[in-house]
């Protein structure tokens, strides 16, 4: 795909300071004040399921938005130290959805006196209740729930909110390009999108929007469906966004766009690519592994029931498949500048299952652990892949985005028999160590061996410069993570690990050319931290290629 097509790039931080000193004056409030509605012309369906629960705790001022708990003291508007996740997530109005899951009149009062709360906070456009991601958001939650909370609300409210929305509308119109990037441009347009479709008088918006989600949708969706972000659970994000887009459009009695129909079709494609045995996602670059049955229900609503390929070369993912053995492989560039914001230095990583069972992961997105933890499940020390010196394949910058990065990787793919190879390379570790990390992989028809050569060998410009053999003495070291679920301990003198599944099934990890330990890990894919184990394959360079072999076989299975 040739993404400099993609239009223009999101504000830079010093343009984000002015403008948005701008759109907080009273001045620029001014320019938004119009004729506003009575009523909306249309409301969307909202097919995405709350928590009753969490509802309930909402209630008692308790709201759990982005796996984060708060008490608020007073306002939860008001509360200010409260994890940014946390805080963009109240501002989006997701927990509408909560609310309507509990049903009854305290939850519709509950409702309405935290919007009028917000709509009294919040009449200038700044800070992050106004980001053009937010806005969006907020404007189709605010749509698809407004006949459940407030097409019966008081006269006053009702028109305040009405206003609001128009507001926010037009605000959304004039930032929804540069204000926002990736995923978040398409929740951007999905508001104005909604606001088209539902505010009378405001049709413009609509047709804005369109030219806006076709364009988008040519750069941001690869070929073979995959997001240009390269996570699986903005994969999944992506496909909610269309799909719900898609049915707007219908309860407003307006056609589909053809691009938006087509995308629809091959996103649910690669989220089908993303999918362990357990329904689950596989944990790339932010990615957790979701609730299977949300995962079920958006390709229920997408309609679309292609089966994946094997291979995703333009999102660079690679598949292999085998009995009840199932691998899948980050063998892609990291995303590109502006996108990369979440991205993690994972480059060459793998994640195994057997059945519906999880037996080699990465450490997955950490979103309630912290900044801290969140930055160190990015590193490459997280990913069941090889690091040289402890140091990132793609350098992590302290704003979150990455600097040093793989310029190239490498991707053969074979298959005879039923057996499938992948050989693999990349070279991030070129530039500081002057080396190349190749990865080979070896899937058995039967599904009972993975067959795994990890080699670090002299980059071109080594050669290039005369310089005699690999750059020695380096340290390295291969991890294998191990879902928290799977039991791991040393073996035969320290030269095999046996990992147990839940389910009983025992495989037997062999390695030669490393030193093998156990160590702790921790593991963030699932709903909340939890302990785990690793298996660390080490060692230091030599004079010539070094090369680690390792084979991870199912006990009791022939060779």
């Amino acid at each position: 795909m040739n993404r400099t097509l993609r239009g223009k790039p999101a504000w830079s931080a010093f343009q984000r300071r002015l403008y948005g000193t701008l759109f907080a004056t009273p001045f620029y409030g001014a320019t938004l004040l119009r004729r506003h509605p009575a009523q909306l012309a249309s409301v969307p369906p909202d097919a995405w399921p709350g928590d009753a629960h969490h509802g309930a705790a909402i209630l008692g001022n308790v709201l759990t938005l982005a796996g984060i708990r708060v008490q608020p003291k007073g306002s939860p508007w008001d509360e200010n130290d409260a994890d940014r996740a946390w805080r963009e997530a109240l501002h989006e109005f997701l927990w509408l959805r909560d609310l309507r899951a509990l049903g009854g009149e305290d939850a519709r009062r509950c409702a309405r006196t935290l919007t009028e709360e917000w709509l009294d906070r919040h009449e200038a456009c700044a800070g992050i209740a106004w980001r053009a991601d937010i806005t969006g958001r907020r404007l189709a939650v605010l749509a698809s729930h407004y006949e459940v909370f407030f097409a019966s609300a008081p006269d006053a409210l009702r028109l305040r909110l009405l206003a609001s929305m128009t507001r926010q509308a037009r605000h959304l119109s004039r930032i929804v390009v540069r204000g926002s990037d990736g995923l978040n441009r398409i929740a951007a347009i999905k508001g104005l999108l909604y606001a088209g479709l539902c505010l009378p008088g405001e049709m413009p918006l609509l047709a804005k929007a369109r030219r806006l989600l076709d364009a988008e949708l040519a750069w941001q969706v690869d070929t073979d469906g995959g997001h240009v972000e390269r996570s699986p659970r903005a994969q999944l994000v992506l496909l909610r966004d269309l799909v719900d887009m898609r049915a707007a459009l219908g309860a407003g009695r307006q056609e589909a766009l053809a691009s938006l129909r087509d995308a629809i079709g091959r996103a649910a494609t690669m989220l089908r690519f993303f999918r362990h045995g357990d329904g689950g996602l596989a944990v790339f670059n932010g990615s957790g592994e979701d609730d299977p049955k949300v995962v079920d229900l958006v390709l229920t609503h997408a309609d679309a029931r292609d089966r994946p390929k094997p291979s995703a070369p333009e999102s660079g993912f690679e598949r292999l498949s085998a009995g009840k053995l199932l691998v899948i492989a980050d063998t892609g560039l990291p995303p590109d500048e502006g996108l990369d914001s979440h991205a993690h230095a994972g480059t060459l990583a793998f994640e195994a299952s057997f059945a519906k069972e999880r037996l080699i992961v990465n450490c997955g997105a950490s979103i309630t652990s912290g900044p801290e933890w969140r930055q160190a499940a990015r590193t490459t020390a997280a990913h069941s892949t090889l690091a040289v010196e402890d140091m990132n394949s793609s350098e992590i910058r302290p704003d979150g985005t990455l600097g040093r990065q793989p310029a190239h990787v490498s991707v053969e793919r074979d298959e005879t028999d039923g057996n499938s190879w992948l050989s693999l390379s990349h070279d991030g570790y070129a530039e500081p160590f002057g080396l190349i990390h190749r990865r080979r992989l070896y899937m058995s028809a039967s599904g009972t061996e993975l067959r795994g050569e990890d080699s670090l060998l002299a980059a071109e410009k080594q050669l290039a410069d005369g310089t005699a053999g690999v750059p020695e003495n380096r340290a390295f070291a291969i991890r294998f993570h191990v879902h928290p679920t799977v039991r791991a301990s040393m073996a035969q003198d320290g030269s095999a690990v046996f990992l147990r599944l839940p389910g009983g099934v025992g495989w037997r990890l062999r390695v030669s050319g490393a030193k093998v330990d156990l160590a702790e890990s921790m593991y963030f894919g699932g709903d909340q931290a939890r302990r785990s184990q690793q298996v660390v394959l080490s060692g230091r360079t030599g004079t010539s290629t070094t090369t680690v072999k390792w084979a991870l076989r199912q006990e009791g299975s022939k060779r």
